[in-house]
């Protein structure tokens, strides 16, 4: 028994190990040739921007209950405090769910400030951290911007021109509305336009943008492989 009892007080043993506290290094200057570090901090950017992106959504679709006027017809022009509150405390939930593996899921340089004071993350991960927290919030905030602008721009270049069907689906509801000869014989137009600009979009980005962002990414775990060797 007294063998039993002294192997229970022994710190080599594996529960006794585990209440050991893990620290990680002040500065952690070698993670700086690291492919994991980029990588959780790209997973904190991509958080951040859409944790900022579906909240702030959300919190402009119930702008109408601060402002009566806005919206005086609509019957559900708002989700309420309610559905602010579930969507901020569903993203995180799912991002801290999809990321926590990566990077550990902070999505808040609160939290990465905390696990700095802790010594559970090293200085440099953490700076890594919040900047591309910061960019990633800045992101998330304008990400509908250039999508808009884009609409924007070609609506005036092409109204003049063909009325602008970019999108098929709003063509042949508009077709199927005013059922007229002339919007059904151009239907095809604004079908096969959008399909071939959607084709051709989709085959740049996978060989010619994705290409070569896999050849520099290629090219940087390869000196990391010889750096670590």
């Amino acid at each position: 028994m007294e063998e039993v009892r002294e192997a229970g007080q022994s710190s080599d043993h594996p529960s006794m190990a585990k209440l050991k506290p893990v620290r990680a290094p002040f500065l952690g200057v070698e993670e700086l040739s690291k492919w994991p570090l980029y990588r959780a901090t790209i997973t904190e950017f991509v958080a951040m921007l859409l944790f900022l992106y579906v909240t702030v959504a959300t919190v402009i679709g119930y702008s109408h209950q601060s402002d009566p006027n806005a919206f005086p017809d609509s019957q559900c022009g708002g989700v309420g405090v309610e559905g602010i509150a579930w969507a901020f405390g569903g993203m995180i939930f799912i991002l801290v769910y999809c990321t926590a593996g990566i990077s550990g899921g902070h999505i808040n340089p609160a939290v990465t400030f905390g696990l700095l004071v802790g010594r559970k993350v090293p200085l440099i991960r953490a700076i890594f951290y919040m900047v591309a927290q910061m960019l990633g919030a800045i992101c998330g905030i304008l990400a509908p911007l250039p999508i808009g602008f884009s609409v924007f721009v070609v609506h005036l270049a092409t109204i003049p021109i063909t009325g602008t069907g970019i999108n098929p689906a709003r063509s042949f509801g508009a077709a199927v509305i005013y059922n007229k000869d002339k919007p059904w014989d151009d239907q095809w137009i604004f079908w096969v336009g959008p399909f071939i600009g959607a084709a051709i979009a989709a085959i740049y980005h996978e060989y010619v943008l994705r290409a070569s962002a896999l050849k520099a990414l290629g090219s940087f775990k390869w000196s990391s492989f010889k750096t670590d060797s």
